[in-house]
């Protein structure tokens, strides 16, 4: 009986552990390529379970006829160096690093990315400037 209560306590106090290390619980939205945002573009975000799972999905609004796309997936438990998103609709893979208040997109080693795609509009003006892939995260 001993044991078994010992065991209930490592049990419950490893869940806490794991769940403690999350940056937050809730839906955030982001916006990686923040500068070119349109009427269409999706509004990405990730939402954290209570439980340590990580889901990241999308909402896109057509604005020629209104139709709706979206997609949610669940990438399992929160992993502080890297996870691997890959939404099927669109056939889009991301490599993402989650921060308290902030995102970044990586490569497969979870190295920040810096490309021209990531500027916004006013540093785009130079072909040759590379910026940090990365947005603030935001509730609605």
């Amino acid at each position: 009986m001993k044991k078994l209560f010992c065991v209930f306590v490592l049990c419950i106090s490893l869940l806490s552990f794991a769940q403690s290390k999350v940056p937050f619980v809730g839906k955030r939205f982001y916006d990686i390529v923040e500068g070119f945002s349109g009427s269409g573009t999706p509004a990405y975000y990730v939402d954290i379970k209570k439980n340590g799972d990580v889901h990241f999905g999308y909402v896109q609004v057509n604005q020629a006829d209104g139709t709706e796309t979206a997609e949610e997936i669940n990438v399992g438990k929160y992993n502080p160096k890297m996870m691997t998103v890959h939404f099927k609709k669109f056939n889009e893979t991301f490599n993402l690093k989650l921060e308290k208040d902030k995102i970044y997109l990586t490569d497969k080693n979870g190295n920040i990315q810096k490309t021209s795609d990531c500027c916004s509009v006013a540093e785009s003006t130079d072909p040759d400037t590379k910026c940090s892939c990365e947005s603030g995260l935001y509730e609605s």
